[in-house]
């Protein structure tokens, strides 16, 4: 009979558990995790979980002083695990949200069951990207029963055991397909900056020291004002498909929280195939600022990147559309390129091998809705809108956290953003039918919860032109709750601008117990040289 939160014998489940063949993890957490004959190690071998969650493990454990541990023997058992104690592609990508620092709403993750009971601490995600033995689920409950004296809650234990089992087809599949890192070449990359709008460019990609380590080199160039960014970093491919990395720019070119400069980490899934990859470069107190980002393999063939219009009005006429893409031969004519029914090209007014410029009619019976760009071949998909109003806009992200600064904690800034929306066929508004139509022009103000007026405004932050938050320099030791607004500058309904919200709690430093700093510094540690 187990006490509880006593570690079981690593015979002890009836599931099969998977052998660890490291020598450096056998070596490291031996002493603990015994191992028997098949090579299965206590605890370790009924749990799968990504990078951040084998990182977080090895924090632990250092932090408990249960192990001691160069940071290069960390890097290589982070590694080790992440391969042949992962997840597979397919079990990682509905969490990606977590190691790319992302808001997310997570209802439609979760459930009611899980969201009644491991999300009152933390993000479900969290739980949702370690796959665990029904044992080991219950073991872990046990611990948190014992330690955090909450309630064990046999219902999210029963919900963890079938969302997230030890052995899934996914995972059995990707441990004999899995391929050799092979990233070096050129990317193409397409990129939007929250507030700024859109960029495009290349990726170079090139060998390291070591067959999963690469180094980059990036050139974007912005679709709104032909502003130029270099960044280049390094990344190490964790099981086959989990990129991260650190990147900067070659020239920072300011101080400014938000500059596209800054250091930032890199969290990427790369697709099985390794043809193409997602994710974000993120940096900030909060991980607020960032790059999302997607990455194709450059091909020999034509490859459509971007639009510089995400929507277009029915009835529209002899609109200009600028497409930018890679390998755009010498000769392209109007039936080259579809842009869907309803939108007539009629003609090629320029065009590079990264660029075309077309002349386009809207036709006055167009249906509203996606429309995919095709051009020799290469599609992009639902890439522009055919809408006839903007019924109205909303203000992303809608719900947000800032953060007043002090000595030890610079401040967490929010970047916002104007979305024009079209009701969706079902007539209703904030639906998920509605249309995206993508960023507009608008005004910025915002408004402090409680108060009759503007006035104590400058006791909280403020907002500037481009829609970023600002926080107060002076810390007032207790959190504010704000509207950020904004107002349309072109769109109207009966005559008056259309208006946007987005909520944020102001919130003093994150305060936590005196190791804190400590578990931040073996953060850096671990990943130094790495990610």
């Amino acid at each position: 009979m187990l006490l509880m939160g006593q570690t079981p014998r690593a015979d002890a489940s009836q599931e099969e558990g998977i052998p660890v063949t490291d020598p450096l993890v056998i070596a490291k957490c031996g002493s603990c995790h015994t191992r028997d004959e098949r090579g299965n190690m206590e605890r370790i071998s009924w749990e799968r979980t990504t990078p951040e969650g084998w990182q977080e493990a090895l924090k632990k454990m250092l932090f408990e002083q249960r192990v001691e541990m160069t940071p290069a023997e960390a890097r290589s058992m982070v590694r080790y695990l992440s391969a042949s104690h992962g997840l597979a592609p397919e079990e990682a990508r509905p969490v990606m949200y977590y190691p790319e620092r992302r808001i997310q709403d997570e209802a439609g993750l979760a459930g009611e069951i899980l969201m009644s009971g491991c999300t009152r601490c933390h993000a479900a995600a969290r739980p949702l990207s370690w796959r665990r033995s029904l044992d080991d689920w219950k073991l872990l409950a046990g611990t948190h029963v014992a330690k955090y004296k909450v309630e064990r809650n046999d219902e999210a234990i029963a919900s963890l055991g079938q969302k997230a089992p030890l052995h899934t087809a996914e995972w059995d599949s990707w441990s004999t397909r899995k391929a050799a890192p092979n990233l070096a070449g050129r990317w193409l990359v397409t990129a939007h900056v929250q507030g700024r709008g859109t960029y495009v460019g290349d990726m170079l990609v090139e060998s390291g020291t070591a067959p999963d380590e690469f180094t980059t080199r990036v050139t974007l160039h912005s679709i709104k004002d032909g502003s130029t960014v270099i960044r280049s970093g390094q990344a190490l491919l964790f099981g086959g498909y989990a990129w991260r990395g650190r990147s900067r720019g070659a020239n920072p070119t300011s101080s400014a929280p938000d500059d596209l400069s800054s250091e930032a980490r890199e969290a990427l899934w790369v697709s099985p195939d390794q043809s193409r990859a997602e994710g974000r470069w993120f940096w900030g107190q909060y991980q607020e600022f960032g790059f999302d980002v997607e990455l194709k393999r450059a091909s020999a063939g034509v490859t459509l990147l971007a639009v510089d219009r995400r929507a277009l009005q029915i009835g529209l006429k002899a609109a200009d559309i600028r497409l930018i893409g890679d390998k755009i031969p010498g000769q392209v004519t109007p039936a080259d390129l579809n842009l869907g029914p309803g939108v007539n090209v009629r003609r090629i007014v320029s065009h590079t091998k990264s660029e075309i410029v077309a002349e386009v009619d809207v036709a006055a019976n167009a249906t509203s809705g996606k429309r995919d760009i095709s051009l020799l071949g290469s599609v992009l998909k639902s890439a522009i809108a055919i809408y006839d109003r903007v019924d109205y806009i909303k203000v992303t992200p809608e719900s947000s956290l800032a953060g007043f600064g002090d000595r030890k904690y610079s401040r967490g800034f929010e970047q916002f953003e104007a979305v024009g929306y079209q009701r969706g066929p079902d007539g209703r508004p904030h639906t998920a039918d509605d249309l995206d139509l993508g960023p507009v022009d608008a005004t910025w103000s915002m408004e402090v919860f409680y108060e009759v007026d503007s006035s104590h405004n400058d006791r909280v932050g403020a907002v500037s032109s481009t829609g970023l938050f600002t926080p107060a320099a002076e810390n007032p030791g207790v959190n504010s709750d704000i509207w950020v607004i904004a107002t349309a500058v072109n769109e109207t309904k009966d005559g008056r601008a259309l208006v946007g919200k987005g909520y944020v709690v102001v919130t003093i430093p994150e305060y936590t117990f005196n190791g804190r700093h400590y578990v931040r510094d073996l953060d850096r540690w671990i990943e130094e040289g790495t990610w």
